[in-house]
Order: C-alpha cells, then structure tokens, then sequence
C-alpha cells in the first residue's frame, strides 16, 4: 500500500523487473461521492472532475512505484475490439487535455516503454496479459457482453500478430469482478453463451430452490485464455468478488456497479512495460 492506496498485485509477477500492474481498490482516494475519501478512478457524474484526476494520479504512483509512466484507457463499449498503443501515446494524444479516453473499445494491447493501459470496472472482469519474451502486455475489459464476444481471445490474436507472441509463453490475471455468487442475468445471457461457448453448461448455475440464472464470468474468461493458447498454470484468478468482498475494516473492498444500484464509483485494472528494469 503507498500513499493509503491499495492495490491488488499477482503473486509471481514481481520476477518481472520491468513490469508494472495493478488492480485497484475503492481504498485511499479523496472523492466523497461515493463514501468517506474513495479511490474513484471513473469520470461518473456524481464525482468532481478534479479528484478522480488527483485519485488517478495517486493510483498510477502506487503501480509504478513513483515512476513517470503515461496512463492511457480507452471508452468502454462491450465489444470483441483491441486498440493497439504505440508511441504515439507519450506525447498524449490519446487523451483528452482532461485525461478522458479517445480510443474506443475493450482492449488495449502496448510494448512501449513508459505507458500503462487500463481498463475500468465496477463489477466486469478485467484481465491483465503480458508476454514476458516480448515485452508487450494487455488490459481488456470482459462483461458479458465482451465475453461473448471472445475480448480476451481477440486481445491474444492481436498481441501475436502486433508482436509476434506466443501463447505459451503469456501469463494472465483475471482480476476482481462480481461473482458466480451474486451476478443473476437472465435467459437471454444463457441463450447468448450457449451460441457461442460449447461449455456453457459448465457457466451456469441455478442454486437448489431458486429460479434465478447465476453465471460464472471469471471461469468464462479463464476458460478463453486456454482456447487462446495459455497453459492453465500460467493463469491466476484473483477470485474476489465485486459485489460482496470486504475490506479489513468491514466496508466493501470494491466498487459494485449491481450492489450499489448503479450509482458506484470505478476501479481501474493498469498493466505496463517501464522505461527501466
């Protein structure tokens, strides 16, 4: 934790010299939209432009470990589509003069020294990939509308091609997101997974007694990183819920766009090559 601000890090990646990543939390901000001083990273209505530009500037200190690196996201449409970053990114340009995205997607993909992409969340799974050969890592944003259409297998595809990666050699997280435990949808979700995935039996469930639909995106994810390619034990799924994981002092531990009735802050889920080892 630095600064106040806690951020989820993958046991193992810390061999990674030159990578820097992170999950946050909703712990160590100044906002006050959203419960006493957030890490509100979203530019959402409720909260005041200028602290969630100071909250981000505090969560990219936390990743980086106080090195300059340039912060890059992307306008979240719930889509199979993968940005390419370049070096085109340092001088700013895929920002507004506030910080706002100007790309558009659900995946951004980058083996530019000195930039970290992020995905936001408030209960969508983010995954986080990196190609420690190549040097070239990924963020993508995977709601069930992105899951459905493959986001995390398209980013693979991209990072191979952009790259020259090889699956077998990447390691992947999927981050904090809501659960199998809280995230009800209903049939038309099942009906959309069962055109797409053959084990889609295995996503589902209806607990003993209730009629609700409950699905499992976090094995979803895992699931298309291994049609992707990536060997099982090269995958860690954090496995913490959105929705309902708790803070050491008992307060939520994570913004929950469900559990807080769609007024909820957001997390973002950074991952980046520096500019030293």
């Amino acid at each position: 934790m630095m600064g106040g601000v806690e951020i989820v890090k993958i046991p193992g990646w810390e061999k990674f010299r030159w990578l820097r990543h992170g999950f946050s939390t909703r712990s160590g901000g100044v906002s006050d939209a959203y419960g006493d001083k957030t890490l509100n990273l979203g530019w959402t209505k409720e909260d005041d432009p200028a602290n969630v530009a100071a909250n981000r500037k505090k969560f990219v200190q936390s990743v980086t470990g106080m090195t300059a690196m340039r912060l890059v996201t992307i306008r979240q449409v719930h889509s199979g589509l993968v940005k390419v970053v370049g070096a085109e990114a340092l001088n700013g340009s895929l920002e507004t003069d506030e910080g706002k995205a100007v790309l558009e997607g659900d995946g951004l993909v980058t083996n530019v020294p000195g930039v970290l992409v992020a995905a936001g969340t408030a209960d969508c799974v983010p995954v986080l990939v990196v190609d420690p050969v190549r040097r070239a890592v990924g963020a993508f944003h995977a709601g069930w509308r992105g899951t459905v259409a493959r986001i995390v297998e398209q980013g693979v595809a991209v990072m191979r091609r952009e790259y020259g990666s090889e699956s077998a050699d990447l390691e992947a997280a999927v981050g904090p997101a809501i659960g199998a435990c809280c995230y009800a949808v209903g049939e038309d979700v099942h009906e959309r997974f069962t055109a797409e995935f053959g084990y889609t039996s295995e996503l589902f469930q209806r607990p003993a007694g209730d009629g609700q639909l409950f699905v499992d995106l976090w094995e979803a994810n895992r699931r298309q990183l291994i049609a992707a390619g990536l060997t099982a034990e090269k995958i860690v799924v954090v496995g913490e819920c959105t929705a309902c994981a708790r803070a050491a002092l008992g307060g939520r531990k994570y913004f929950s766009h469900r559990a807080e009735s769609g007024v909820a802050g957001r997390m973002l889920n950074a991952i980046g090559v520096s500019e030293y080892d």
